[in-house]
């Protein structure tokens, strides 16, 4: 009876100790040294996408941005044969279809058919400014999750390097490591990957939203060369 008595004291106290024990705990920041070297290369992509998304978020509001009276003071303008109040209102206002709007207005007096492509080549310069940044968010898109796949062939290759060295002795504890880099480096890239197709398709839409816009103010502003005075 004594020693079950010991016996189950023994067991109590080891229970207690394990309970009173802290929990280990990972940061994200131990997650990321756990990754390896990719994480750099992740880091950098991420953090060059966030940057891009918001500065083009800001171009892209500021281009959205309409005067509702601009038209009608334009109108105004030719009708009258003011065109260089034309000109200075645009430049004031300074967005894209007020560009598309100014060099209009300096064709006029030339075939529509000159008037209506030099607008379109202005326009097209207009959305490529745009659109700067955005193959760099298409290229992490896709890069991103490739440096993960990367790092998980990477990661296993050292895991199985452990075990292949230790031999009968090999324990979970020697090839951890490697498998913490190929899971960590998965989840960066997939992460890195999935912001910066979000963030591709946002801006993307955004900017066909202001194409939509420059191609009604063109049209408004062919129907006005072709208004009677």
């Amino acid at each position: 009876m004594l020693q079950i008595d010991n016996i189950t004291d023994t067991i109590a106290a080891t229970a207690t100790q394990a309970a009173a024990a802290p929990a280990p705990e990972l940061s994200v920041w131990d997650l990321c040294l756990q990754g390896g070297w990719l994480m750099i290369p992740l880091a950098v992509l991420s953090l060059v996408s966030i940057y891009i998304l918001v500065e083009r978020s800001i171009v892209l509001q500021r281009a959205s941005v309409e005067d509702a009276s601009f038209m009608q003071r334009i109108r105004d303008y030719i009708h009258s044969g003011n065109f260089d109040s034309a000109r200075n209102l645009c430049r004031s206002t300074n967005t894209p279809y007020a560009r598309l709007i100014e060099k209009g207005i300096s064709r006029i007096g030339r075939p529509m058919n000159d008037v209506m492509t030099a607008i379109e080549n202005t326009g097209n310069i207009e959305v490529s400014r745009l659109e700067r940044g955005l193959p760099w968010l298409a290229t992490t898109a896709a890069g991103a999750p490739m440096l993960g796949f990367l790092g998980t062939v990477i990661g296993m290759v050292q895991a199985f390097f452990e075990i292949a060295s230790s031999g009968n002795s090999s324990g979970i504890s020697q090839f951890a490591d490697g498998i913490y880099t190929a899971l960590v480096t998965t989840v960066a890239g997939l992460i890195v990957g999935v912001i910066a197709l979000f963030a591709y398709n946002y801006l993307v839409a955004r900017i066909n939203r202001v194409m939509t816009g420059l191609e009604a103010k063109t049209m408004e502003f062919m129907d006005l060369l072709n208004e009677p005075a």
